[in-house]
């Protein structure tokens, strides 16, 4: 301060300025680690905006509600890259896929286990030759337009979902377009007949599908029988095809609404809906034709005189006493058990006009 006070004002000035430029050059450099966060976990990180990625996730709008807006009027036409697209195609490749690969391969190996294990289930008392009336010749042809419908769409859809994994290594990929594209048009085409058959499926074998809790429970607790010992009684329909109807119904029906949608993308524009749609549709999918091998295994190669059932019409009397023996009883008790179609449709007309001359 003695040194300073002694020296000229001007030369004191210019003193003061270069301690204060010193400090200055000594201080700014620490302020930064001064108001910093010096933890190891979380370092001090200078964020530099990028102007494209702000462009960018303002177009895909993926983490909020989409608030753009256009002159262009239509659902979703404010949406300009899809986000959920991509997420329901990588949960279709990842899930939806694979998945319906192991169910269907799993089904198919569990009956063939069974078959090689079990074999086929005869008649335990043999064929008694004696007919009963099942199914009428009108009942019979609502089953197989439904049957050979859903059938066709079960195999064209299952071309159209695993077609690139199965048919490219055979085919190579300019030859799968030929499969590929029969199936999408018999797939078109056989939907409206299923449409047709599922309708009048509902309303021909609902009376008889309907729930007995005490009589159906018992068949389900001894597995129908099928898995040995003596088969525990059923009506008419036992409970695995009251299943296997009411699985139809409303499975059915998810196939069909969820099909209509994607059928008719231009009327139904939403995409989210569009989408989901096509998740139920494979998941439906999936479910009826799982159901679909284990009906067609029962119906034709795992118990004998079942499919006659449904191509003549009869079966065998000692058949229904094994597998469906209350309905058996009603058909002594109205006395149906040996006669044909024919004979008791005369019965009930003779029947009927003696009661009208009276």
């Amino acid at each position: 301060m003695q040194i300073t006070r002694n020296l000229p004002n001007r030369r004191k000035s210019y003193f003061q300025w270069m301690l204060f430029a010193l400090m200055l050059v000594l201080v700014l450099p620490v302020i930064p680690y001064i108001y910093a966060d010096n933890s190891e976990s979380s370092p001090a990180v200078i964020s530099v905006p990028n102007p494209g990625s702000d462009l960018w996730r303002e177009v895909r709008q993926r983490d909020y509600p989409i608030s753009s807006s256009t002159q262009i009027s239509g659902i979703n036409s404010n949406v300009l890259i899809d986000s959920e697209g991509q997420k329901w195609r990588e949960y279709r490749i990842e899930k939806l896929i694979p998945y319906g690969a192991y169910i269907l391969g799993a089904m198919l190996g569990v009956f063939l286990v069974y078959f090689l294990i079990r074999g086929r289930i005869p008649i335990k008392g043999g064929r008694s030759g004696i007919q009963i009336p099942r199914f009428t010749q009108f009942a019979r042809w609502v089953h197989w337009i439904t049957a050979i419908s859903f059938m066709i769409l079960a195999f064209t859809g299952l071309v159209l979902m695993y077609g690139k994994y199965v048919l490219i290594p055979l085919l190579g990929p300019e030859g799968i377009h030929i499969p590929a594209n029969l199936s999408k048009l018999l797939h078109d085409f056989s939907a409206p007949v299923f449409i047709v058959g599922l309708v009048f499926t509902i309303f021909t074998f609902m009376r008889e599908s309907l729930i007995n809790f005490k009589v159906d429970t018992m068949w389900f607790l001894r597995a129908g029988g099928y898995l040995g010992g003596k088969h525990p009684s059923a009506e008419k329909v036992n409970a695995g095809q009251k299943l296997w109807y009411w699985s139809l119904v409303f499975g059915g029906i998810a196939i069909v609404a969820s099909g209509l949608v994607m059928y008719f993308p231009n009327i139904i524009q939403d995409r989210l809906l569009i989408l989901d749609a096509h998740i139920i549709h494979t998941i439906a999918s999936i479910f009826l034709i799982s159901f679909m091998i284990v009906h067609i295994y029962l119906a034709s190669f795992g118990v004998e005189g079942a499919l006659e059932c449904m191509t003549s019409g009869y079966c065998d009397a000692n058949w229904a006493k094994e597998h469906h023996d209350l309905w058996y009883e009603e058909m002594q008790k109205e006395g149906k058990v040996g006669t044909r179609f024919e004979d008791q449709q005369k019965s009930e007309v003779f029947g009927q006009s003696q009661a009208a001359d009276s």
